[in-house]
């Protein structure tokens, strides 16, 4: 059975201070959902988003905090030597917020 990805995914996220919410995706293919969290330009979390709509990073360290929604784009299981997809992938599906402690 093939997947089908019909349409492109999308939701808007907003920032509260350094709480996060999402609204609904629309188009969604069903698979993994996920913040992509990082600090001055280096992913540090990668929380589950599909079950819960908002999320608050607990790490106080300062510095410069991007934070996008993520959704797992499956096309096949080919792996590299590193055992790492080569072309399933996360796909950024909302627009990005930043906040600076």
């Amino acid at each position: 059975m093939d997947q089908k990805f019909e349409g492109t995914p999308k939701a808007e996220i907003s920032l509260d201070g350094r709480k996060l919410s999402r609204g609904e995706v629309t188009n969604d293919w069903g698979l993994r959902l996920q913040w992509q969290v990082k600090r001055d330009g280096k992913v540090i979390a990668t929380p589950p988003a599909r079950a819960e709509s908002r999320y608050e990073h607990p790490d106080k360290t300062p510095g410069k905090y991007e934070i996008v929604l993520q959704m797992w784009k499956y096309v096949n299981y080919k792996k590299n030597k590193q055992r790492e997809f080569i072309s399933s992938k996360f796909i950024d599906i909302s627009n990005t917020v930043t906040y600076t402690i």
